[in-house]
């Protein structure tokens, strides 16, 4: 840990607080994985780069590993002992436990659970010290795992009685022990994505205690290409001796939707200041339109109780929860159904048409609204029919309307130095410059105007770059952030030349 220190909660429990003033940008806490490996529900994957593979009804596939016969890609049985694959191959191979393939109809291949808590386990074995201070303390909340038995039981066939039965790890590792490795995983680890793109899931002993806060202020970046290091950096100015805080759901869901999630895989109800909020910090992000007045909104009496009624702040209109979720629910499944549609011109029009009939249920920040429209952003000017060249005048001022209405909610949910904001940040000047180019071609803007214009996507570009230099390279995001970078250049170049002009 660079600047900070782990302290005990009276709510929290374990978490981390600043050492010290921390300035926004600033990394507050380093650290490597303490072991790292499949997602859990996974379908079938090379244990050594975690890459999909294509394995038949009866389990056939080249793609194995030569020494245990379990899954591994052609480049990764190639360099047998340069990937992650290697501390399970000697168990499975001195056990002779064969891979069977098997994937249910989800196309979820249930013996693969058992590979990142084995691996847990093995790193117990080598780094002791750091299990007894690091995880071993870690949550895992077994008496509440236990309670949801379909689940337990099923981690406890599947993970602990195959690893200390057809694994014959009985004498090494108890079942006790196994199911405590798997319960930490579930409620601590994170997901991460290759330096391919793949996902899987690390265990951090000190970031994952973090606590929980629905506005965060820290963020996080992961770094597959230095063996999966994450680095958690200050989102905004942070005092001495102030909490550290992070999201364990997602930041663009409603506070229902937010708090099952938390309950269902984090074993806790969330109440922060948004969570308590009804109008979750004036931006109505689950509120829905009275039926009875014109100006008025439906808004959770207690948002955070599940029988919660909703009242009109206008009139004197209320709603049953039953109510409003039915309505939800409805709204939710058309969406779905627009998500499913193939990525092309239906499927941004059918999303508009959505926006257009939801107008008169939702306020028009709600968190429906708003993931149609994160959806648009993505799609103007990358689908056929609507590609950037296509793009008239209206559908660039749509996609900006678009950008600006989702940073209004990100604004205030993930202030600073967020990565949705930076995406959206990037989104947004596109439509700008061209707007701007436009107008100054067709005489509806002059030189000043063109020239104010460009400095204001550069404003944007500035911040974007400043966001996404602390991504790994490699990353989509570190990616974009070269791109970002060349677009500023480009962009400076051209206001220096016009202001020269001007001048």
């Amino acid at each position: 840990m660079l600047k900070a220190r782990l302290e005990n909660d009276s709510i929290y429990g374990r978490c981390l607080t600043t050492t010290e003033q921390v300035h926004r940008g600033e990394i507050v806490v380093e650290e490597s994985p303490f072991a790292y490996g499949p997602k859990r529900d996974s379908g079938i994957v090379c244990l050594g780069c975690y890459c999909y593979l294509q394995f038949g009804e009866d389990g056939d596939s080249l793609d194995r590993c030569e020494l245990c016969d379990w899954p591994l890609c052609a480049m990764c049985a190639s360099n047998q002992y340069e990937n992650d694959h290697q501390g399970e191959c000697v168990v499975f191979a001195a056990a002779r436990v064969t891979f069977a393939g098997n994937v249910s109809e989800d196309g979820v291949c249930p013996q693969l659970d058992c590979i990142t808590p084995l691996r847990v386990l093995l790193a117990k074995e080598q780094q002791p010290e750091r299990w007894e201070k690091e995880v071993a303390p870690m949550e895992h909340h077994e008496a509440e795992r236990r309670e949801n038995s379909d689940i337990w039981h099923a981690d406890c066939v599947n993970i602990a009685q195959y690893l200390r039965g057809p694994c014959k790890l009985a004498i090494r590792f108890s079942e006790e022990l196994i199911m405590q490795v798997v319960g930490i995983l579930e409620v601590n680890a994170f997901e991460a994505r290759s330096t391919a793109g793949y996902p899987l899931r690390c265990l951090y002993p000190y970031t994952g205690i973090l606590a929980h806060n629905c506005v965060p202020n820290t963020a996080r970046s992961i770094y597959p290409s230095e063996n999966y290091k994450i680095r958690l950096y200050a989102m905004v100015d942070l005092e001495a001796n102030q909490q550290l805080q992070h999201s364990y759901t997602y930041t663009l869901d409603g506070t229902a939707q937010r708090q099952k999630h938390l309950l269902e895989g984090k074993y806790f109800k969330c109440r922060c200041q948004r969570c308590l909020d009804p109008s979750e910090m004036q931006t109505h992000f689950s509120s829905l339109k009275c039926g009875q007045c014109t100006e008025g909104y439906l808004l959770a009496r207690n948002p955070t109780d599940t029988d919660t009624s909703w009242h009109c702040r206008s009139c004197d209109n209320s709603n049953s929860n039953e109510e409003v979720q039915r309505t939800l629910n409805a709204l939710q499944a058309e969406v779905n159904g627009v998500q499913s549609l193939e990525m092309g011109a239906k499927r941004l029009e059918e999303s508009e048409r959505l926006l257009r009939k939801y107008k008169s249920l939702l306020h028009p920040l709600h968190y429906i609204a708003i993931g149609l429209k994160q959806l648009l952003i993505e799609m103007y000017g990358r689908v056929q029919g609507y590609e950037m060249v296509q793009l008239n005048d209206n559908h660039l001022e749509r996609k900006s309307e678009l950008c600006r209405d989702v940073l209004k909610v990100l604004n205030i949910f993930e202030p600073g130095l967020s990565r949705s904001r930076a995406m959206n940040l990037y989104e947004l000047h596109v439509p700008l410059v061209l707007l701007a180019k436009s107008g100054f071609i067709t005489s509806k803007l002059n030189g000043g105007e063109l020239r104010a214009r460009l400095l204001e996507a550069i404003d944007l570009l500035k911040e974007c770059v400043e966001i996404l230099q602390l991504e790994d390279k490699s990353s989509q995001e570190g990616v974009l952030c070269g791109v970002a970078k060349k677009a500023l250049e480009q962009l400076t170049i051209s206001v220096e030349g016009l202001g020269n002009e001007l001048d």
